[in-house]
């Protein structure tokens, strides 16, 4: 009989952080930083009681599970919310490096009307070939994909991963809780829940576990 491709390979729950100041005012995060919302902590509490209730309904117990997050301080407090919702120990979690959003380099802080005023024509080269545009003192997708790439390597277990847009978009993922869907230079409000089980290519996943919306 022969084997169903993807069945040993981890499950990853991948949670994009909760909105922040900067998402609610339309600014390029990349590699800063900004606080957690009102809303963006209640959507922490929001993916935890999906996740929750999807472990529930497969009978597996969240303790089995690796939980690893961006260092990045807004998908920190994302995890440690998701986790204190969870009734565990909220910092008891690893932190990877390569799990940090995509940077924008100098763009950082500003907001994309900035940009259209200022880097008009820099934009217009970054439409005609996003994977490989490089920000001014920043990265490419196609960069941003093999430190993913490096990570994912070592997943050896199923996974709780909180991370980025960025991250998910390179890593070929739908977003499994996002706070935010739309256009990979600007945020809006709006949580989703798609778990997905990898095959044995790293980028491309299969078999939609479960999925939630909520506006």
């Amino acid at each position: 009989m022969p084997q169903t491709v993807g069945m040993t390979h981890p499950v990853l729950f991948y949670i994009r952080h909760g909105e922040t100041e900067w998402n609610q005012q339309g600014r390029l995060q990349g590699q800063h930083d900004s606080d957690l919302t009102a809303l963006g902590l209640a959507q922490a509490v929001h993916c935890a009681g999906i996740l929750r209730e999807l472990l529930k309904r497969d009978g597996r117990d969240v303790t089995a599970l690796d939980f690893v997050a961006s260092p990045l301080k807004r998908a920190r407090t994302t995890m440690e919310r998701l986790r204190a919702t969870l009734g565990l120990d909220p910092n008891a979690y690893q932190l990877d490096a390569r799990l940090a959003e995509l940077s924008f380099g100098h763009w950082e802080g500003l907001a994309y009307p900035e940009l259209l005023k200022h880097e008009k024509d820099v934009l217009a080269a970054r439409e005609r070939d996003k994977w490989n545009f490089i920000p001014p003192g920043g990265e490419s997708y196609a960069d941003l994909r093999v430190r993913l790439s490096a990570w994912h390597a070592t997943i050896v277990r199923d996974s709780v991963v909180v991370a980025h847009g960025g991250t998910a978009r390179a890593r070929g993922l739908a977003g499994i809780c996002r706070a935010g869907k739309g256009r990979d230079l600007q945020h809006r409000s709006r949580r989703r829940l798609r778990v997905r089980r990898a095959r044995p290519d790293p980028f491309r996943l299969t078999r939609a576990i479960a999925n939630s919306k909520s506006g």
